[in-house]
């Protein structure tokens, strides 16, 4: 089995669990959207979403590469946006 496949089976653990993730504690997804009924991620797509669609598009470790930076870049000083994965 080449390094490719291994990558590529390996990403769908992870989807699996950023779904889990927006079922249950995700303020924008889950139970708790009823405390931000505008939204508490300042992106859209919200940075679970933009994380799913990444390593679904890119792999594993491009597309988690692209997350992991766009969740540093959403805090309380940034203006958010549109922002969607490419």
């Amino acid at each position: 089995m080449k390094l490719q496949d291994i990558t590529y089976l390996a990403r769908y653990p992870v989807l699996a669990l950023i779904r889990l993730y927006q079922k249950t504690l995700s303020f924008d997804h889950g139970p708790m959207k009823a405390l931000y009924p505008q939204g508490f991620c300042r992106f859209h797509p919200t940075c679970s979403e933009y994380g799913y669609e990444s390593i679904k598009r890119q792999g594993l470790v491009k597309g988690g590469i692209k997350t992991l930076y766009r969740i540093i870049r959403c805090n309380p000083w940034s203006p958010g946006g549109v922002d969607k994965p490419s």
